[in-house]
């Protein structure tokens, strides 16, 4: 009778323990169906473009971007390299969602800021989004001397906005592809034919070749009848590689300037006239905040 008892308890005790067992594996098995997309880009940069990606939680990522001078300067200047622009910013990562940043720009002595958030993140399995989507928002200010000094002049005319939507997809471990539709709002501009509100279409992609390279792209269409004939639409080329905690951007563009109200609605140069600056970002992460 003892034995039947103990075989009974053994057999209700092991039933239990099986379905607590099979519960906690459901709810484990919830969690490892979600899995979110990362390394859409290596970092939160196309080239000019801001790509898809985030700067994580509690990580500072310190951005040193060179652009040299036009190639079509000939041995004269050295095809650029006598001449040199130099932006020097820091991302911060508030979240693995949302970032911020700071930068200063030799070019026009301007010094920006942003914010971006990521909002809807690219996932497969139990949750499965087809894309990412983030919204990024920027501030430029020119700190450069006035030209007519002795006119009168407001602190307003110096100041620049964008906004714009990040939306991509990581198609493989070897290509992503990202859309950036974007509004640059100017508060002064050089000629009444050009609009202070510059409606413009950003593309950008990038094919991985190995595990430390990579090839980006990035074009910007300028909607029509919204700037001077002088302003041509941007288009850079270039190679990411990883070394580590840095990351070497090396690239050609026809963008003097590296900050948005500049590239997007400021570019001159002509590809076809050589008018294409060499130039490279740095990127270096330092952890700050150790996530908990």
């Amino acid at each position: 009778m003892k034995n039947c008892i103990f075989t009974v308890l053994a057999l209700l005790f092991c039933t239990h323990w099986a379905a607590a067992q099979d519960d906690l594996l459901s709810l484990l098995g919830e969690e490892e169906r979600t899995e979110y997309v990362t390394a859409s880009f290596k970092t939160n940069r196309v080239i000019n473009l801001h790509s898809l990606e985030s700067t994580s939680k509690g990580v500072l990522d310190l951005k040193i971007s060179h652009r040299f001078g036009f190639l079509s300067g000939g041995a004269y200047e050295l095809f650029g390299l006598d001449n040199a622009m130099i932006r020097i910013g820091f991302d911060y990562g508030i979240t693995d969602q949302l970032t911020v940043g700071i930068g200063r720009s030799s070019f026009e002595k301007t010094f920006d800021g942003f914010a971006k958030y990521k909002f809807l993140r690219q996932s497969t399995g139990k949750r499965n989004v087809p894309i990412s989507l983030a919204l990024l928002g920027t501030t430029a200010i020119k700190s450069q001397r006035w030209q007519d000094p002795n006119r009168e002049n407001y602190f307003s005319s110096r100041l620049y906005y964008t906004v714009q939507l990040i939306a991509g997809r990581k198609f493989s471990e070897g290509l992503s592809l990202q859309v950036s539709p974007t509004l640059v709002h100017r508060n002064l501009v050089a000629t009444q034919a050009e609009a202070n509100d510059v409606y413009a279409l950003g593309f950008a992609g990038r094919v991985k070749l190995t595990k430390r390279l990579a090839i980006n792209a990035e074009y910007i269409y300028v909607l029509p009848d919204q700037l001077g004939p002088d302003y041509l639409n941007s288009f850079s080329i270039g190679f990411d590689i990883e070394t580590g905690g840095h990351v070497f951007q090396l690239h050609f563009t026809n963008s003097t300037s590296m900050i948005e109200k500049g590239y997007i609605a400021e570019t001159v140069g002509d590809w076809l006239d050589g008018d294409i600056h060499f130039g490279f970002n740095v990127s270096r992460v330092f952890t700050v905040a150790k996530k908990k």
